[in-house]
């Protein structure tokens, strides 16, 4: 009895020894600590010094436009449609050019003032009417006229026109070149070659302004 007693204590003893043994051995060629531990330079930078790769800058979320400034209209790049500049020096061509100074000379007028009155006259286009034109805006021209024929009022300007004469039956208020440098005056009719300058609008009271003798007419332009 008492051998069996002292073999179980043996045996217990044997199993505790070789359980103790178990947990305290530690596998041959290294330790726990080597393994897992990493080295003081590798993966964890040492403490107080920043990593060498830092880290991204984290970018702000940008917020949303508020509703007034989602409202107001944003400029284009290139400022206009199309890339085009909006506001643009305006070209005036030369055909624009002729058609305003056409409108100018179509509205010019001629003023004759004669007998104290003074009627107006539509102008021809010819280079007379531009030279005679020319003269008239240095000063108005002032003619003594004399009478001819009792049908026409002449006149000598001292000066000569560029003439481009035509055979021509006139007509009361017809205004004339005659010879280059004779302005003449129709209240009648007459047929020979003569440059036409004008006609008077309105013959009311025009014979009456001539008279039968010399006269005193001034030539003048306006629109």
């Amino acid at each position: 009895m008492k051998k069996l007693l002292v073999f179980i204590l043996c045996m217990g003893l044997a199993v505790s020894l070789a359980a103790c043994g178990g947990t305290a051995s530690l596998p041959s060629g290294g330790s726990a600590s080597s393994e897992s531990a990493p080295s003081s330079g590798e993966g964890v930078p040492p403490t107080g010094e920043p990593s060498s790769q830092a880290a991204p800058e984290s970018t702000p979320p940008q917020s949303p436009p508020s509703s007034e400034e989602a409202s107001q209209p944003q400029p284009s790049e290139a400022g206009s449609p199309g890339g085009e500049s909006s506001q643009s020096d305006p070209v005036v061509s030369d055909e624009a050019e002729h058609e305003g100074s056409s409108l100018e000379e179509a509205e010019m007028k001629l003023y004759v003032e004669v007998g104290g009155r003074t009627f107006t006259a539509t102008l021809e286009e010819n280079a007379a009417v531009d030279a005679f034109v020319e003269l008239m805006r240095e000063a108005p021209v002032v003619l003594q006229m004399s009478d001819y024929s009792g049908f026409e009022k002449v006149g000598s300007l001292g000066t000569s026109l560029p003439a481009s004469n035509r055979q021509t039956t006139t007509q009361a208020g017809d205004i004339v070149l005659y010879n280059g440098s004779q302005i003449v005056l129709f209240y009648g009719s007459n047929s020979w070659s003569y440059t036409r300058l004008g006609k008077i609008d309105d013959l009311t009271g025009w014979e009456e302004a001539l008279g039968s003798g010399d006269v005193t007419v001034t030539f003048s332009i306006g629109g």
